[in-house]
């Protein structure tokens, strides 16, 4: 693994997070949407994330032979956002102008709480990454000043 490969994983790994907080101000922003039909109903949204496993080069990870049956993570891909299928939110308002003929509005399955929870901790992910960025560029400017 060369050290540049450092700002490739930390990158996709900046990218997830963003879309982590993406997809949380969007669940976050139709969390008190209304509508008269469950299948209209916003639901909440959560991406999937894997990491990506890479075979180390030559049969052996970090020039060792012994670990030549290993992978080495190359970072993280989005394989996707799914929906949540938990109950959603019947409340009977027969006043509301959404209501359905039983008077029954229906309100998306976000929770507020565990949005902000999320919220918090993909900004924080996003926040190491770029401390590994930077420590990285730190490693690499040190090293290019050995030569002086």
């Amino acid at each position: 693994m060369a050290l540049g490969n450092i700002f490739d994983i930390a990158g996709s790994g900046m990218n997830a997070q963003s879309l982590r907080l993406n997809t949380t101000a969007s669940n976050l922003a139709n969390a008190q949407a209304a509508s008269s039909s469950a299948d209209q109903v916003y639901r909440n949204r959560q991406p999937v994330f894997a990491a990506i496993q890479e075979k180390a080069m030559g049969g052996a990870l970090f020039g060792n032979p012994g670990m030549s049956d290993h992978t080495a993570g190359s970072g993280v891909e989005v394989l996707g956002i799914v929906e949540s299928d938990a109950p959603l939110e019947r409340r009977y308002e027969p006043s509301h102008p959404m209501a359905d003929d039983e008077g029954y509005v229906f309100y998306p399955n976000v929770n507020v709480v565990e949005e902000m929870t999320n919220m918090i901790s993909a900004s924080r992910s996003f926040q190491m990454n770029v401390e590994v960025m930077n420590s990285a560029k730190q490693m690499v400017q040190r090293v290019l000043t050995l030569g002086q």
